[in-house]
């Protein structure tokens, strides 16, 4: 075995060990079950998920992160069985492109568990209006949003609870119809970047180049929209352990990386366009990097934006 594929095993050895503790801590306090999240955090960032090695090892610590616990396929079924969404055609405009150029995509999840999933989503939250502060329907976005977890998780059920409580509970504002969350993360990478490199910020502004012109895609999909997958995977093992308001300092990252070629093009725009390739490794180290580099008030509002209204 080699040096890598051993540390690889080693890692998955230690995940299941914190994973089988929560397990048997959820009956216990609730300081215990703390504990085991912030073990599962560390080696997040320190080891990587091995799911190589251990595939199971992904969908289980994505539904602790989320604090999955609540799994009805009777209510998921009832979605289902109510057939189209008022939405559906806008959803049909939209499943058909999802992560279209990644092979391996395509061939585990097809295009009707997105659309099931979508409309699910869209009855859930018509029927849950009364009771909450913000709405939620289809809109942009949601397709390639919903595509991770589908493509994690070993059944349509787990994938549309742990959706849907991503969704309402960590980026609701991201996916209201005027994309709130979105805009205001995109504001927020201008002024981050202004701070953390001036001179990249001002030649990008030299050439009229704001965030909202080259990083929406990348902020509206928490770079899902940059292949390929299982790097796009490994970020949001990240992401969800330790909040997706860090996605803006992400596409800071990607933009950090490319910043010789950025500086040197006459014109950037073509360059940024489409990002390269994604490498979740050094984009988190580099994101990681960036957080001590924020004024507090500024950090602090970097966290709030996906949420707090």
């Amino acid at each position: 075995m080699s040096s890598t594929n051993q540390a690889a095993a080693t890692a998955a050895h230690s995940f299941n060990k914190i994973l089988n503790q929560h397990k048997s801590s959820k009956s216990r306090r609730s300081g215990d079950v703390d504990e085991g999240i912030k073990k599962l955090r560390r080696m997040i960032l320190v080891e990587g998920v091995p799911s190589v090695i251990d595939s199971t090892l992904r969908p289980r610590i994505w539904k602790i992160l989320l604090r999955v616990d609540d799994i009805s396929a009777e209510t998921f079924l009832q979605y289902v069985s109510r057939g189209p969404c008022e939405v559906r055609e806008k959803i049909r405009n939209d499943t058909f492109r999802t992560l279209a150029t990644d092979r391996g995509f395509k061939e585990r999840v097809r295009e009707d568990m997105l659309v099931r999933l979508l409309d699910a989503f869209v009855w859930r939250n018509h029927d849950r209006q009364e009771t909450q502060q913000l709405g939620f329907t289809y809109v942009q976005g949601m397709n390639v949003l919903a595509a991770p977890f589908l493509y994690t998780m070993p059944s349509e059920l787990e994938a549309f609870f742990c959706f849907a409580k991503f969704i309402e509970e960590s980026c609701p504002l991201y996916v209201q119809p005027t994309l709130e969350g979105v805009h205001r993360g995109l504001k927020l990478l201008d002024r981050c970047l202004k701070i953390v490199d001036p001179e990249l910020f001002g030649y990008l502004r030299m050439k009229n180049l704001s965030a909202e012109i080259y990083a929406f895609p990348s902020v509206l999909t928490l770079c899902a929209c940059t292949p390929p997958l299982d790097q796009v995977l490994l970020l949001w093992d990240f992401l969800l352990a330790f909040g997706v308001h860090l996605n803006v300092l992400c596409v800071i990252a990607q933009l950090l990386l490319m910043r010789d070629e950025v500086m040197t093009s006459p014109s950037p725009m073509r360059l940024l366009r489409t990002f390269p390739p994604l490498e979740a490794v050094p984009v988190i180290g580099i994101a990681v990097t960036l957080v001590r580099d924020l004024p507090a008030d500024l950090y602090d509002e970097l966290v709030r934006h996906p949420y707090e209204i």
